[in-house]
């Protein structure tokens, strides 16, 4: 008999297209933990600085949004049962890769028996699942990628290594992981390039002003269009870049 299916889908966009086929119960990591302060010694810390930080800057989400809404989803996967297949629905960009390594991180800390697999697209792509259709969806499902313990483990280490901010680690990790896993390198270097450096703006910020200069343009939604095309690899949301763009505005 097949195990019980649980599905932990990165954002509610793929939940809505989701393969009726495909069964099991869906938990949504609502989160953008690739955005903003990821600071706190406990679980209950941490959930407390992002739920300041997102009711801050997320307009239209406030903090008992953030615990009714995203807090009650990461209890649903501490609260999985044992003996049950875990599908992790996660992309390639370093948005999908943080909320990734966060989740893997809160499986890791469970210690149970579980068969963890990772279902992504064949292609990186700035379309990611929203660029499949359904039977392209059951595929990469029936093709899903088996987590083993250790690698479980050093995954779980790229959340603790990104959350303190341990750059060396984090590179080290990844190396570490790039034989079987060549998509997380991608992500983290291009996490090292968000920062300023010897002059520079950091890549988001410079890729941002170079896109205004070809389209000629100070509109968000072209310079929005295009980012998302040519910076693909960061998996940056209209908010996020919303307000690299806002920055960019202010001081020119």
């Amino acid at each position: 008999m097949k195990p019980q299916q649980y599905h932990i889908l990165n954002g509610d966009s793929l939940k809505a297209q989701f393969p009726k086929p495909i069964k099991g119960k869906i938990i949504v990591a609502r989160e953008a933990l690739v955005d903003g302060n990821v600071e706190g010694e406990s679980l209950e810390e941490f959930y407390e600085t992002r739920a300041t930080f997102i009711s801050s800057h997320y307009a239209g989400y406030s903090k008992e949004d953030y615990f009714e809404k995203t807090v009650s989803e990461f209890e649903k996967i501490q609260a999985i049962p044992s003996e049950v297949d875990i599908n992790l629905w996660f992309e390639d960009d370093l948005f999908c890769q943080v909320n990734f390594w966060f989740v893997v991180h809160l499986l890791n800390k469970n210690n149970q028996k579980n068969s963890i697999f990772l279902v992504r697209p064949k292609e990186h792509t700035q379309y990611g699942f929203g660029g499949l259709d359904e039977s392209e969806l059951i595929s990469i499902y029936e093709n899903r990628l088996s987590l083993g313990q250790n690698e479980l483990h050093k995954i779980a280490l790229l959340w603790e290594h990104y959350k303190n901010n341990d750059t060396e680690k984090l590179l080290q990790t990844a190396k570490g992981l790039d034989e079987n896993y060549a998509f997380i390198l991608p992500a983290i270097d291009a996490h090292l390039q968000r920062f300023s450096s010897e002059g520079k703006l950091g890549r988001p910020t410079e890729s941002l002003l170079q896109i205004m200069k070809d389209l000629d343009t100070k509109e968000f939604a072209p310079v929005f269009r295009e980012f998302s095309k040519r910076e693909s690899i960061y998996g940056f949301g209209d908010l996020q870049v919303k307000r690299l763009f806002d920055t960019i505005k202010k001081q020119n």
